[in-house]
């Protein structure tokens, strides 16, 4: 369970790094977001698939560039992480009372 989830989160990171590398480049194709990140093709490839579907990035005849969503999203997102990670915190078995056994 904790390395599916673990897995999760690695992968929400590069697309939030994709997402950042198309913010600050744009427009940028999928062979210099590999190069410069490390990510493999493919994966470069996914995030920007994923990120499409969201409406956060578009295709362009240069590569991939942003959308009117992109702006809202990333004023969001610090909160939702900040969500997120309190949730988690407050998940601490530690914190629980001792297990009888």
């Amino acid at each position: 369970m904790i390395d599916r989830l673990e897995k999760e989160v690695d992968m929400l990171e590069r697309h939030l790094q994709v997402l950042r590398m198309v913010i600050e480049n744009e427009p940028i194709g999928i062979v210099k977001m590999s190069n410069e990140t490390g990510y493999p093709h493919h994966k470069v490839r996914y995030s920007l698939r994923v990120l499409e579907e969201e409406n956060l990035i578009e295709p362009s005849s240069q590569g991939a560039i942003t959308t009117e969503r992109t702006a809202e999203f990333v004023d969001e997102l610090d909160g939702k992480i900040d969500e997120i990670v309190d949730k988690i915190g407050g998940m601490r078995i530690e914190d629980a009372p001792e297990l009888e056994g």
